[in-house]
């Protein structure tokens, strides 16, 4: 697990809009944290790939990872929420995938589907009409 560290985030306050009654127009408690990931000392290049993959629309074309908050009425949550949705994701993205190797059927495999195929055929056939001789 790579914890990010905070000198590696820039944040930016703003009035949310939303419920808040009075507090919304007077405090700005929305946070709008940015990640450079292109440039981050603190993950190696296949978690970064990852990451950014993992990222989608929230990543600009810089490389930046923008996250905004405005769940809750402070400050201070908002940009908790902020730093634990990133740390999530690159969570997420420091699990390497396993790859499966591709195999191949054995023969007493393939010879077992045939024989159910073909028992199956056989009840199948017999449920049409009875044929007159």
């Amino acid at each position: 697990m790579t914890v990010i560290p905070e000198d590696e985030l820039e944040f930016r306050f703003y009035r949310a809009g939303g419920p808040g009654g009075q507090n919304v127009n007077k405090v700005s408690t929305a946070v709008q944290m940015r990640f450079d990931v292109v440039n981050s000392p603190s993950l190696r290049d296949p978690v970064k790939q990852r990451l950014m993959k993992l990222a989608g629309s929230r990543l600009t074309l810089d490389g930046v990872i923008l996250i905004t908050a405005v769940r809750h009425r402070t400050q201070e949550r908002n940009r908790a929420d902020a730093i634990a949705r990133l740390q999530e994701m690159v969570d997420q993205a420091s699990i390497a995938p396993t790859y499966r190797v591709p195999t191949r059927p054995t023969r007493a495999s393939k010879e077992r589907r045939l024989d159910g195929k073909a028992k199956r055929s056989g009840i199948k056939s017999g449920r049409g009409r009875p044929e007159m001789d």
